[in-house]
């Protein structure tokens, strides 16, 4: 039978990628069979394997003076599916590459393998990962769950991440926090809200994650389900693994320049709690909102979004002081 999910992410988000100049690779992570499925700008591959000495030789050749973007997925999609509308608009002057994180898309452990659960063992996959393509210096935009992963990214990488750009998300999930958050939207856990099993809850969590609402008919949010809804056992362990106690979170702090994009009437993540991680993080961090768009901002308002991302992004390439760049970042569109 025929999913016309697939079929219209297959025809038309992937022809879209491609067009942008993307293409998919596999990576290998480590010699242990974890492999992440990247899509990568198709001029930074090789044609065919290289032994390490020629494919050294290969990358020095390789222009370096575009930036590398990195773009992380949250939890009810993959990267391209994602971030489908801003490749695009990054592609033309940017080198960006969206992976799938673990238990996503094509991205897995090997077969019987443990392996953490916790966003930093995600930010080390995706780490390791870029440095096998041959990345040296990037930035990072993390969406909900991939928020988490850019900050510990950003943390034990410094000299991988230059910057970063968060939306919907926080540096940590304490228990304090996720109990709020839980008792605002009517859940009893991260998972139920975000592994839906059915229509119904697919539904719910679209609405929760959106302005505007967006409607689907039932057999459109079936194949999306079946599709999309897999390893549900190894993502419930993730949600598991990104809340931690209260004791165990730290004060932020972070070499790097950092952009919180919110949308303004965000349900899951509010903008509250944005002003509030903007306080924490300090004057290296700036925070703009997009008007009558959600958590899923990059779908709802992918103009305003790319505007600020595109503008941020500039000014990490232009020499100035923190203080002249974060006050370029003005709130409000």
């Amino acid at each position: 039978m025929v999913n016309w999910v697939q079929v219209a992410k297959q025809q038309l988000v992937h022809r879209l990628a491609k067009k942008s100049g993307l293409q998919p690779r596999a990576v290998d992570v480590d010699d242990a069979g974890t492999v992440m499925n990247f899509w990568v700008p198709k001029d930074k591959l090789p044609a065919c394997p290289e032994p390490a000495a020629e494919r050294r030789k290969e990358e020095a050749k390789r222009d370096s003076s575009r930036l590398a973007v990195v773009l992380l997925h949250g939890f009810a999609g993959d990267g391209i599916l994602t971030w489908v509308l801003q490749v695009g608009a990054l592609a033309k002057h940017y080198d960006v590459y969206v992976p799938d994180l673990l238990f996503f898309g094509g991205s897995a452990l090997p077969a019987g393998g443990g392996g953490g659960r916790s966003p930093a063992f995600q930010a080390d996959c995706v780490a390791a990962a870029l440095r096998r393509l041959g990345v040296g210096r990037c930035a990072v935009v993390g969406f909900s769950y991939g928020g988490f992963v850019a900050f510990r990214m950003a943390e034990a990488h410094p000299g991988l991440v230059a910057s970063v750009v968060v939306t919907g998300s926080l540096v940590d999930m304490t228990c304090s926090t996720s109990e709020r958050m839980l008792r605002r939207l009517g859940a009893a856990s991260f998972a139920e809200l975000l592994l839906p099993g059915d229509v119904a809850g697919l539904r719910s969590l679209f609405a929760a994650g959106t302005h505007r609402k967006w409607w689907f008919p039932d057999f459109v949010l079936k194949d999306y389900l079946e599709l999309m809804m897999f390893n549900r056992k190894e993502r419930a362990e993730l949600l598991e693994g990104m809340v931690i106690s209260d004791e165990d979170a730290a004060a932020p702090s972070f070499r790097q320049d950092i952009l919180l994009l919110w949308g303004e009437n965000d349900s899951i993540f509010t903008v509250e709690l944005a002003s509030k991680l903007k306080e924490q993080l300090g004057e290296r961090a700036a925070l703009r909102s997009v008007r009558e768009a959600g958590h899923l901002v990059m779908l709802e308002r992918p103009r305003a979004f790319n505007r600020c991302l595109r503008e941020f992004l500039l000014l990490q390439q232009q020499p100035r002081t923190t203080t002249t760049a974060m006050a370029a970042s003005k709130a409000g569109l």
